[in-house]
């Protein structure tokens, strides 16, 4: 503020002193033209009749007259240069300010050199009082900025204390801890909201990897508990009787390790580092190759299965897992619609829906199932991993597809689009 203010400032004085100068110049050659013109027009004695006239406010008027000097001044100075150049020069008078500045020139007439001047130290004082209100405008400029500046840095250091003793907080395991955002929505306000929704993030995945853990423990603590009081009991068995119980607990271990498998290949999917067998696929076929596969195990529960094609729609994608994961969702539905219900694949372009008339899942756990390791309590008595969901939407996402669970009142839909 202070540096633009001062260029403004010396700005404007230029442009005082120019003008100042320009109209001096002004006065000046006027006054020189008019005595060149008096001189052709009139005699001598007239002209110097004009000159003894003249106004001291207009112009000061000097001219030698043979040996007589007739004018406003007593004295011509040497080294007055011919108009438009000119020179300043001080005189002597007798009021309270004797010493006077003039600017002036000489004007060559047809009766000899004129020696034409006009007073300039009024005009100097006028710019010395301009530079001292210029100066002092400056200095409060300054004073006034340095006071504002201040008052802006404190407010500023005590959003920033304040966010870094937050900062301690989360740094120390409050996860829950969220910045301040003022009504002001500044840049401050911005940065602390964005990072507000970071910490949102942080504490959703804290807590997802504390439901895992949990999980984990729940759904492996039992078939580990199988295999220690098996192994304990190995000792005591009979040979015969001993290889049938090591065929029970390597099923156990079996399943304790497909689910470490299935974490593994989610994580893999997930993060992109699984690559996919693009191909063309068409939805009808798949739909089709689902019902001849899962008609079997509908069959054993005395389930209906239909299949209902509409417009045909063409992918590109690995047909292995997505297969796979078209045949979990309509496993699920074989499992936990119960014993004589009616699924039905509805196929329409894009949107592929499986339908059941079963007991459905609560709307407050519709997206808690694709968590990982997340089983709803009615199916703890199924044998399973917890990570179907999971899987069959890391492979829908990888083949931008989304997927959402509706009432089907009663059972439930679940809705698959396909995105092109």
């Amino acid at each position: 503020m202070t540096l633009i203010i001062s260029i403004l400032l010396f700005a404007l004085y230029r442009q005082l002193v120019t003008e100042q100068q320009n109209q001096v110049q002004q006065r000046l050659m006027g006054e020189m033209q008019r005595y060149q013109q008096l001189a052709l027009n009139v005699d001598r004695r007239s002209f110097a009749a004009q000159v003894r006239a003249a106004d001291p406010r207009t112009a000061l008027v000097a001219w030698r007259n043979s040996a007589d000097l007739i004018g406003a001044l007593s004295l011509i100075p040497e080294d007055i240069p011919l108009l438009p150049q000119t020179v300043d020069f001080p005189i002597l008078t007798g009021g309270p300010d004797r010493l006077h500045i003039l600017t002036g020139g000489l004007a060559v007439t047809a009766y000899g050199p004129v020696l034409i001047a006009t007073r300039t130290d009024h005009l100097a004082a006028l710019i010395k009082k301009f530079i001292r209100a210029a100066a002092t405008a400056v200095a409060l400029t300054i004073v006034l900025t340095l006071a504002l500046g201040l008052l802006f840095s404190k407010a500023i250091l005590r959003r920033l204390v304040q966010y870094n003793r937050l900062a301690i907080r989360i740094e120390r395991g409050q996860y829950d801890t969220r910045l301040p955002i003022s009504w002001r929505q500044d840049e401050f306000d911005m940065l602390a909201g964005q990072f507000n929704r970071v910490l949102d993030t942080l504490e959703h995945n804290l807590n997802a990897v504390r439901g895992v853990t949990d999980n984990i423990a729940h759904d492996l603590r039992t078939p580990l508990s199988h295999l220690r009081i098996g192994l304990e009991q190995l000792k005591d068995q009979e040979p015969e009787a001993r290889a049938e119980a090591c065929d029970g607990l390597i099923e156990e271990l079996d399943h304790c390790l497909a689910t470490f498998d299935a974490m593994l290949s989610l994580t893999r999917i997930e993060e992109g580092k699984q690559q996919l067998d693009l191909q063309p696929l068409s939805l009808q076929q798949l739909c089709q190759d689902l019902v001849e596969m899962a008609g079997v195990l509908a069959e054993e529960q005395e389930q209906q299965l239909s299949l209902s094609l509409g417009r045909e729609y063409q992918l590109s994608g690995d047909k292995h897992l997505l297969f796979q994961a078209l045949f979990n969702l309509v496993d699920n539905a074989i499992k936990y619609a119960g014993h004589g219900a009616h699924i039905e694949l509805v196929q329409q372009g894009p949107v592929l829906e499986i339908r059941d008339n079963g007991p459905g899942i609560p709307d407050e756990a519709k997206e808690r199932v694709f968590e990982r390791l997340v089983r709803l309590d009615p199916s703890r008595n199924q044998q399973g991993t917890g990570l179907g969901l999971s899987m069959v939407k890391a492979i829908l996402s990888r083949h931008n597809a989304i997927i959402r669970l509706l009432d089907n009142d009663p059972g439930l839909v679940v809705r698959i689009q396909f995105q092109p």
